[in-house]
């Protein structure tokens, strides 16, 4: 391998030493030579290495295969790197391989650059290794009572604790880890498979220790990436290199599969120590590992760690001496007995023994103070081995980092991926080499990666205060964030005040046009059937409702064929005179019928009109306001179809006109030509409407008691009375004030997709005043009317949208966003949608219940046909509306329909059931 820092290794022979791992092998020692090749993994090894564990690690993910995964990559749900403005007092307590190690820190929002910190160390007895678990946690809780008894003076209540605990759990939240199993000599009684977090706190009441509660299960790979965020650059990646070995890093939770969260970020430990276990590193391991691994207490199992961890490597350094003894190779003369001592060399003297690369003084010096008698070629040699049993430890650490940082790379989909890689542990820290051939070796196995090696300080002190101080923080934004969010979060008992509500208006607005104390006008459409399959013949649909309309032929037959054309109206006409307008359509369908070759025929036609009217027949309906830039004059107060009559006598151009509709009547008939049992339409776009078959004897605007009649609802009005004021919010307020319709059309403001991503927009300007988001910063931008469109929320709830992605949107309108942001961004885009979606469906269970109720069922069978964008485009609403629909009407079986053309299918279908029977088709 090349030097530390470059990125291309140097051509060599395959199979050859890397250069950064060389031992400066003896040639005149066949024996020392094999065993320092057995020692050396050469580059294209740990490729396979890396490899082997990135397929690992992507097992431990996966819901499927974690439970038989050996690198568990267990949640840790720490799902915040520290933004620096942590602060306030915390109580850390570590339990290590001999002591109990307490702390007081004290965080002052500078960065955590300077904590303060007061510590005092509690000699752990023998015995308590290996005795009862309730011993164990009973002495930890007397060390905390006696450090805070003895050494802090002044304390606030509630004291937060971060507990240090090396070894691996399973969590369940940052607060919640069961004990996996023990390691580094440690054997308690009844703790494995239980929740160390409650033993403690158990322990700690039982000795009253009042106010103490624990905040957060730590250990020290995660305190080692807490420990080493930079200002503007958080640390995402931290590996321990000491006497155990593990890493962490973090990853979009999604991923996570055995996790319940699913949103934002969250830290994974690795538990690397573990791999191998299954036999995937059988063919780099040397007959010195075997003999380490079955001297162990677990033999078989950490595997890994057995070639990284500090406890281990004097031992192999051990067994290669014992080895090359019996070739005789080393240490000829001397009596042997000694080195059959199992932990007879520490991997501290193998440290001290390589340090000094000159000189075999400090060699000879170990050597000798373990009772033998060392040549200077035994001293070499020895130097040699320990030197390449070191390196490998190195060299495999980095092939686990490499594959930590790819991972990183292809699932944040990254050219480069530009990172901050927090590292400790006695190995690190102990031998200069170790970081350079980390470095080096990790640039070489990952060259699409630049990681930036960070030394920790105090990884499991003041590391494990700044997690519990995160995830204080963490709990307070919390808390703001629902305080701010829950007026939005409907109960089940608010959705059936909403329900009750609008059942209660729609029966108000049926019994009379006149009736001032409803929101709801019902206007009958006069349309009493629906398609039954009979209908034949050729119609033509006309359906305006904006700068473009549109002209349609449409074949009734065993199906339905379809041919159209757009026009334009210009800016010119759609402000002009009501004649000149309807002239101008009478021409368009001229020529469409021209293109067509249909000159010589006259028609039915159904005409789609999606302006405000007041319907007084199937084909007669009076212009009440022009919208959407119309302001034609001699039309409002006018009966529409008498206009386009007259227009087309003008022209002298025969037409018939059989029926006018809104675009949720077409809707219900489009969908009612595929499912006779279609009797709502549901309209979910810009604006919402709904319309439904009612018995024609509740309708009291309409002489009859027979039959059926399609009630357009205009349910957008719904609320305009102050029925819905308790479900209004400060931020629908606030969009409702900026309207030019200012306290009308109040439901559809709460539902349509013309106003969602406007209380999104507020919402988020809230949460940036409150210092909940983007740091706090201005966001002028942000301030702009309709900014923050409706399709953003329909893109940012994709199922599996990456962080990046949100990021990228919230870019686009000058945010800058953290993960964190976008996270939170997301998560009240899901509130408003959600909170839409959830009142439709009171709005509907009104609807069926209702039918239901007219229809003296105990069961009711029934179609919705359904249109518009945020129905059909948003990820989630249409799901969302089906499911609390459900809930809410559980004696109705409801089933969605989607529309296709309803605007324009469904008028040519509407005259052709008014055409049903007699000879308007002919």
């Amino acid at each position: 391998l090349v030097h530390a820092g470059k990125r291309r290794p140097r051509p060599r022979r395959r199979g050859a030493a890397p250069a950064a791992l060389g031992a400066g092998a003896d040639g005149a020692c066949p024996q020392v030579q094999r065993a320092l090749m057995a020692l050396t993994l050469p580059l294209e090894m740990l490729q396979v290495v890396k490899g082997r564990m990135l397929h690992a690690m992507c097992e431990g993910l996966s819901r499927g295969t974690h439970a038989q995964a050996k690198v568990q990559m267990l949640p840790t749900y720490l799902c915040s790197t520290p933004d620096g403005t942590e602060n306030g007092d915390i109580l850390v307590v570590e339990l290590c391989q001999s002591h109990i190690r307490t702390l007081w820190v004290h965080l002052q929002g500078d960065g955590n650059q300077n904590p303060q910190m007061i510590e005092k160390i509690f000699n752990m007895p023998a015995d308590i290794k290996h005795g009862e678990g309730a011993a164990l946690f009973d002495f930890i809780a007397q060390c905390i009572i006696r450090f805070l008894k003895e050494d802090i003076n002044s304390i606030q209540r509630p004291i937060p604790l971060g507990f240090v605990f090396p070894f691996s759990c399973r969590k369940k939240r940052l607060d919640k880890g069961e004990l996996i199993s023990w390691s580094k000599g440690f054997t308690c009684t009844d703790v494995e498979g239980q929740d160390v977090v409650q033993l403690l706190q158990r322990a700690i009441n039982k000795l009253e220790i009042c106010g103490v509660e624990v905040v957060a299960l730590i250990n020290d790979t995660v305190g080692t990436m807490m420990t080493c965020n930079t200002e503007g650059k958080p640390c995402e990646v931290a590996l321990i290199a000491g006497s155990g070995t593990n890493s962490c890093f973090m990853v979009p939770a999604q991923l996570v599969e055995v996790a319940e969260e699913t949103s934002g970020q969250m830290c994974v430990n690795t538990e690397w120590g573990c791999f191998g276990d299954d036999g995937a590193l059988n063919d780099i391991l040397t007959c010195y590992d075997h003999h380490v691994d079955r001297e162990s207490s677990n033999p078989g199992e950490r595997r890994f760690e057995k070639l990284v961890g500090s406890l281990y490597l004097g031992e192999i350094v051990r067994h290669a001496m014992i080895a090359l003894a019996a070739e005789k190779a080393l240490l000829i003369g001397n009596d042997l007995t000694v080195l059959r001592t199992r932990d007879l060399l520490k991997t501290q003297q193998v440290l001290d023994m390589i340090n000094n690369k000159e000189s075999n003084v400090e060699v000879r010096r170990t050597l000798e103070s373990l009772g033998l008698e060392p040549s200077e070629r035994d001293c070499c040699r020895v130097q040699q081995i320990c030197r390449a049993v070191v390196s490998r430890a190195a060299a495999l650490c980095a092939a686990g980092l490499s594959a930590i940082l790819s991972h990183m790379c292809q699932t944040r989909e990254l050219d480069l991926l530009v990172v901050n890689v927090g590292v400790d542990g006695d190995l690190y820290r102990g031998y200069n080499r170790f970081k350079e051939i980390l470095q080096s070796v990790t640039g070489m196995l990952a060259p699409e990666c630049l990681a930036t090696l960070l030394p920790s300080v105090d990884s499991s002190g003041r590391g494990a205060a700044i997690v519990t101080a995160v995830a204080l923080r963490l709990a307070a934004k919390r808390r703001e964030v629902d305080q701010l969010l829950a007026p939005l979060r409907l109960s089940r008992a608010d959705l059936e005040v909403v329900q009750a509500l609008m059942k209660r208006e729609m029966e108000l607005g049926l019994a009379g046009a006149d009736n001032a104390n409803t929101s709801l006008r019902m206007l009958p459409t006069y349309v009493c059937n629906t398609p039954d399959g009979s209908e034949k013949g050729e119609f033509l649909a006309l359906d305006l409702g904006g700068t473009n309309f549109r002209v349609l032929v449409v074949h009734v037959a065993e199906d339905i064929r379809m041919a159209s054309e757009i026009y334009v109206i210009p800016t010119t006409l759609m402000q002009g005179t009501g004649e000149e307008l309807f002239d101008h359509i009478i021409d368009c369908i001229k020529d469409f019928q021209v293109k067509q070759k249909l000159k010589e025929h006259i028609l039915p036609l159904g005409f789609t009109f999606s302006f405000p009217c007041q319907q007084l027949g199937l084909n007669k309906a009076v212009l009440l306001s022009w919208t959407k830039g119309f302001n034609a004059s001699g039309c409002v107060g006018q009966d529409v179809v008498q206009l386009l009559q007259e227009a087309a006598e003008r022209k002298k151009f025969g037409l018939k006109v059989v029926a006018v509709v809104n675009d949720t009547v077409g809707t219900m008939m489009s969908c009612g030509y595929e499912d006779t049992r279609c009797e709502i339409g549901l309209i979910v776009g810009t604006g919402t409407n709904a319309c439904y078959m009612e018995e024609r004897r509740n309708v009291r605007a309409v002489e009859g008691d027979e039959g059926l009649m399609c009630i357009n609802m205009e349910w957008g009005a719904f609320g305009d009375n102050g029925c819905l004021d308790n479900i209004f919010t400060d931020f629908d307020s606030m969009v409702d004030k900026t309207t030019i319709n200012v306290g009308k059309q109040r439901f559809e403001k709460l539902i349509s997709g013309m106003y969602l991503g406007e209380i999104v927009r507020h919402i988020l300007l809230a949460m940036v005043d409150k210092q909940l988001l983007f740091c706090g910063k201005p966001c002028p931008k942000l301030r702009t009317r309709n900014i923050f469109k409706t399709k953003f929320l329909s893109t940012i709830e994709i199922d599996g949208l990456a962080l990046k992605q949100v990021q990228a949107i919230l870019c686009a309108l000058e945010l800058q966003a953290s993960f964190e942001d976008s996270t939170l961004v997301r998560e009240v885009c899901e509130t408003v949608s959600l909170r839409a979606a959830q009142l439709c469906a009171a709005g509907l269970a009104a609807v069926v219940e209702k039918m239901r109720e007219n229809r003296g069922l105990q069961q009711l069978t029934v179609t919705v046909g359904a249109d518009g964008t945020l129905y059909k485009m948003h990820p989630h609403f249409s799901q969302n509306l089906k499911q609390t629909l459900r809930d809410l009407a559980p004696k109705c079986s409801v089933t969605f329909l989607r529309s296709e053309d309803g605007s324009g299918k469904g008028a040519a279908l509407v005259a052709a059931v008014a055409c049903r029977g007699s000879n308007l088709t002919q």
